[in-house]
C-alpha cells in the first residue's frame, strides 16, 4: 500500500481485535503511527509489533471503557502524553451486548447496548476534539444492521448503529468548517470478528454468505481499505457520507 500517511497520526478505539485490528494495521501500513484502545480485547506482542515495523513509530495502546466519562477522560490524558495531538478517529467500538427480543428486553439491557454502541461514540469524540487538528478525519463504524434492522433480537444493536448515521451527517457539518471530514462506515457480514463468533450461528452465517452476490464473506481488510481512504488528504469534500461495504447484499 502507498504511504499516504506519513506524519499522520490516528486513534482506533476496539482497535485490538476484529474490524478494530484490521484498520489499525492498514492505518499503519499507510504510514500512519497508531494508538488503539481497548476494553476486554488487549492487542497483543504480535500487533503492536507490526504495527511499530508498518509505520516505523511506536504504537500507544491504551486501556479503556468508553462508555463512561472518567474512562474517556483518563483515556484521552494519555493520548494527549503520548501524540501530543493527532490527525485521524476512528470509533470503532461497538457490540451486541446479547440478542433479545423487544417483548423480553430489560431497560438495562437498553440502555447498555446504546453506551456501548453510541453514548462511546459520543464521549470519546466530544473529548478528543480538543486535540484533534485541523483538517482531521472522523471514520465512525455503523453496520448493515443499521440499514436493515440486523437479524432476529438485534432491536436495541440495529437502533444503535442507524443512530450513526445522524450523529455522523450532524457532525459533519458542525466541523466542516475546520476542514475536519466526518464519514461512516456501515460494514455486512465480516468474517474473523468476535461478533459472529459470538452472536451467529454456523448455519445463520452458511445462509447469510450464500446471500452475498459477491460469493464471500467480507474480511476486515474489506472495511480497512474504505476506513484508509477516507483517511488521507484526498477526501476533504467527502463528508457526511455513509460507505456501505457488504458485497451487493444491500443497497441503501
Amino acid at each position: 500500500m502507498t504511504s499516504t500517511l506519513t506524519g499522520r497520526t490516528a486513534l482506533v478505539t476496539g482497535g485490538g481485535i476484529g474490524i478494530g485490528r484490521g484498520i489499525a494495521v492498514a492505518l499503519a501500513e499507510a504510514g500512519a503511527r497508531v494508538a488503539v484502545t481497548y476494553r476486554t480485547h488487549a492487542p497483543d506482542d504480535a500487533l503492536m509489533a507490526e504495527l511499530r515495523e508498518l509505520s516505523g513509530a511506536e504504537p500507544v495502546a491504551i486501556a479503556l471503557d468508553a462508555t463512561t466519562e472518567t474512562g474517556v477522560l483518563a483515556g484521552v490524558d494519555i493520548l494527549r502524553t503520548e501524540l501530543g495531538s493527532i490527525d485521524i478517529l476512528v470509533n470503532n467500538i461497538g457490540g451486541m451486548i446479547k440478542r433479545s427480543p423487544i417483548r423480553e428486553m430489560s431497560y438495562e439491557l437498553w440502555n447498555e447496548v446504546l453506551a456501548v454502541n453510541l453514548d462511546s461514540m459520543f464521549l470519546v469524540t466530544h473529548h478528543v476534539l480538543p486535540i484533534l487538528n485541523a483538517n482531521g478525519r472522523i471514520i465512525n463504524v455503523a453496520s448493515l444492521a443499521g440499514r436493515n434492522g440486523g437479524h432476529p433480537g438485534a432491536v436495541a444493536y440495529a437502533t444503535s448503529k442507524a443512530a450513526i448515521f445522524g450523529f455522523t451527517r450532524g457532525l459533519s457539518k458542525e466541523l466542516a468548517g475546520d476542514g475536519i471530514t466526518v464519514n461512516a462506515l456501515a460494514p455486512g457480514f465480516i468474517e474473523a470478528t468476535p461478533f459472529h463468533d459470538t452472536f451467529t450461528t454456523p448455519e445463520s452465517k452458511a445462509a447469510t454468505v450464500a446471500s452475498i452476490p459477491v460469493g464471500r464473506a467480507g474480511t476486515p481488510a474489506d472495511v480497512a481499505t474504505a476506513a484508509v481512504w477516507l483517511a488521507s488528504a484526498d477526501t476533504g469534500f467527502i463528508t457526511g457520507t455513509v460507505i456501505d461495504i457488504n458485497g451487493a447484499q444491500y443497497f441503501s
